[in-house]
């Protein structure tokens, strides 16, 4: 360790000593034993606030100091512009003693900025990776003055990235700088969460042609401070309090929020916190219902919101109040702020409903307890109280089983999900290969598909795959194929390019922007009639007057609150989780960190679940012709359990098809045909007649990603199959319900 230490340059000893640090923490030792003695790439995953920006910026700053690069010497890609803003703020001062120069890149960054380091390219650069694309095709021939003497690219929050479009944009960004200044700098990979680091450093180093060190690092004894409550929607017949140490507070005026929204103002009202919540319409209510709360009980409104659809000006003022150490600030956030930005004294976090993933959990949970203290989260979970009667799989509350079961996959086994790697990416590969061409003004065909099928990304992608992608963006007009028989961006390929919405690969809708006044509010994606109201940054806003032909509204503030409504998807859940939810209603344990409501509520869960026999059987008769299937699966293998069994629906009349989630599907059948169905999944899986392709139609247009609809269907169809179904774990549920069937 002191052989490292010495090995640091003056001012980082300093730096060292001026904080009180007594020695390194593991991490930074291993970290620097790879950067000063190999010419690996490294991954440093750990838990938050473990001092990981320390860990790979001492031994790179040491580097650079001993031999400054002859142009940008480090490349740091991060997936938030907030990120960007406040990464360093914390080495600032180191940053500054090491008189190597910070330049921050995205599209809110002034050109005079930006212009230093085009001038005069040094230093560390900060970028989105939107931005580094613009960079690769309008500035593709200053790249190599730019970058030719690049050593480290440092990636962080990968965990966000791996196996994502934006993330494999990321590695063809780094194998086409690679291509074009002759060598691959090493990369650095950060992230407070990895489920499977072996699988990561796979990805982190696609294309480099180095390995990657993923140093060890201890378990750390849990120190949680974790709660559970749950409540009913209230109603005439209901009344449900929290516990009698919560109420302090004198009682709240008979207004329409109920115990529930009542318990989780009180939650965070005195305390310093973020309020997360799955989806950006609860963010918005939830921000609106605390409002109330307050005006109505005479408190001081602390509450703040930051989503992706607000305005820059909006989000950047919640970041500030919460960073500031004397502001009493409580900011409702969707997972924009669930990655890294250093918020500072953070006393709680108040998760509405469960995380769908144990990665999703640990993020928000490390955002408190900071500086010593251990973090601090409390969940609450609402649901409709259920009436006599009510089918079974409504009975079960299934965002407080899964709570559960990420928690205690956790605790039992430290899981956390590894990452998804798509093989077939159809999007990204069009997009590429306009970002390509664009940049190299003109390709054989041969050429184009030897640059563009080399980038790791497209390693599984079939020559005949990209030939058929190429026929049809010549047929679309993207391509253009010359008199010399090379290939050109055609002119609707140049209307994309025009655009900077291009340099972005994931989804973005085309909304319309919010303003009161001179102030930016956010955006929508529906434009409301003159007159009518709807709700964005927690308050109502009447619509004064459109301008449609610029996508503007212009709006005054009014009171009250209203429900608002986003497209999007709520992720994936894996199988791990779903099993262990199964466990939870399984077994007598009683988890220490539910509350009275929770435990009560899992006691009649476990009672529902062992006397309906839904534990023993998967199938479940429901009564008359309905029928539910509890397969116990994840997001991928009950898609394709479900096709599978819409695919029976003509040879056994199965109708009615409903599913909620990964939990359960109902159906209409005749009684006494449940064996008969099942028996003939089975053994058409132990035929492998029910494999990916099969289960997509002809006729299905799975469009998911930014360019799904420029690609020919056939390609989307086989990429859906490939990605987002798992047949073969579906398979294997089926064998075993089968068994059940014959116990």
């Amino acid at each position: 360790m002191s052989e490292i230490f010495y090995r640091f340059p003056e001012f980082i000893r300093e730096f060292i000593y001026s904080h009180g640090w007594e020695s390194l923490r593991g991490i930074q030792v291993a970290a620097a034993e790879t950067i000063f003695q190999t010419d690996h790439n490294l991954l440093l995953t750990s838990s938050t606030a473990s001092g990981k920006t320390e860990a790979a910026f001492f031994p790179i700053l040491a580097e650079l100091c001993e031999d400054p690069p002859s142009s940008v010497g480090v490349l740091y890609i991060a997936p938030l512009k907030s990120l960007i803003n406040d990464q360093f703020y914390r080495i600032e001062e180191l940053m500054e003693q090491s008189g190597i120069p910070v330049t921050h890149w995205h599209g809110d960054v002034a050109q005079s900025h930006k212009k230093k380091l085009l001038d005069k390219p040094r230093g560390i650069l900060q970028i989105t990776p939107e931005s580094l694309e613009a960079m690769l095709i309008n500035r593709s021939n200053d790249l190599l003055r730019l970058f030719g003497d690049l050593r480290f690219v440092i990636i962080d929050e990968i965990h966000t990235l791996t196996g994502s479009d934006r993330g494999n944009q990321i590695l063809c960004q780094l194998a086409r700088i690679g291509h074009i200044i002759g060598h691959h700098p090493r990369r650095v990979g950060l992230s407070a969460t990895i489920g499977d680091p072996a699988r990561a450093a796979a990805w982190l180093g696609a294309g480099s042609g180095r390995e990657t060190d993923v140093p060890a690092v201890p378990v750390e004894k849990i120190r949680w401070r974790l709660g559970m409550e749950h409540f009913y929607i209230q109603n005439a017949k209901t009344a449900q309090t929290p516990e009698p140490k919560e109420q302090t507070e004198p009682p709240a005026p008979p207004v329409a929020y109920d115990a529930g929204y009542s318990f989780m103002y009180d939650c965070v009202k005195d305390k310093k916190s973020l309020v997360f919540s799955n989806s950006r319409e609860e963010t918005e209510y939830l921000c609106a219902t605390f409002r109330q709360i307050a005006r109505n009980r005479g408190d001081k409104d602390i509450f703040l919101i930051h989503h992706g659809n607000l305005s820059a000006s909006i989000r950047e003022e919640a970041e500030l109040k919460m960073k500031d150490e004397e502001e009493m600030a409580v900011t409702c956030a969707t997972v924009t702020m669930e990655l890294g930005i250093d918020i500072g004294r953070l006393e709680r976090v108040l998760q509405n409903q469960s995380p769908n993933s144990v990665t999703s959990f640990l993020q928000r949970l490390g955002r408190s307890g900071r500086r010593g203290q251990p973090p601090e989260m409390m969940m609450v979970f609402r649901e409709e109280d259920p009436l006599p009667n009510t089918p079974l799989p409504q009975l079960i509350p299934w965002e407080l089983l899964k709570a559960i079961a990420i928690a205690q996959l956790y605790i039992e086994e430290r899981f956390i999900e590894p990452p998804n790697m798509r093989k077939l990416p159809y999007s990204l590969l069009f997009h590429q290969t306009l970002s390509v061409l664009a940049s190299s003004g003109e390709l054989t065909l041969r050429r184009l598909a030897e640059r563009v099928l080399s980038l790791p990304p497209f390693a599984h992608v079939p020559k005949e795959d990209y030939k058929a992608l190429i026929l049809s963006m010549l047929n679309q007009d993207f391509l253009e194929m010359t008199e010399e028989k090379t290939l050109i961006v055609g002119l609707a390929g140049e209307r994309l390019l025009r655009s900077f919405k291009f340099y972005a690969v994931f989804k973005d809708s085309e909304d319309y922007t919010v303003r009161c006044g001179s102030d930016e509010i956010g955006t929508i994606t529906t434009p409301p009639p003159v007159g009518d109201r709807f709700a964005l940054a927690g308050r109502v806003w009447e619509v004064e007057e459109l301008d449609i032909q610029h996508k503007l509204i212009y709006v005054k503030s009014v009171e009250g609150k209203m429900e608002v409504s986003w497209p999007g998807d709520f992720g994936e859940v894996h199988t791990r989780i779903v099993e262990r939810m199964k466990r939870v209603l399984q077994e007598d344990t009683v988890y220490p960190y539910l509350k009275p409501n929770a435990q009560k509520r899992l006691e009649v869960a476990r009672r529902v679940a062992r006397n309906t026999g839904m534990l023993e059987h998967s199938l479940v008769h429901l009564g008359g012709y309905s029928w539910c299937l509890f397969p116990w699966l994840g997001t991928r293998s009950f898609r394709a359990i479900r096709r599978m069994i819409k695919q029976m629906s003509g040879r056994f009349r199965i109708s009615g098809v409903e599913y909620e989630g990964c939990y359960f599907i109902t159906f209409k059948m005749a009684a006494g045909n449940d064996a008969l169905l099942i028996h003939e999944l089975a053994e058409l899986c132990r035929r492998g007649a029910m494999c990916g392709d099969e289960l997509v139609s002809s006729g299905e247009a799975p469009v998911f990603e930014k360019y799904d609809d420029y690609v020919p269907m056939p390609l989307l169809q086989h990429a859906y199959a490939v990605d987002k179904l798992n047949p073969e774990e579906a398979a294997s549920r089926l064998l075993e319900i089968e068994q059940e069937l014959e116990e």
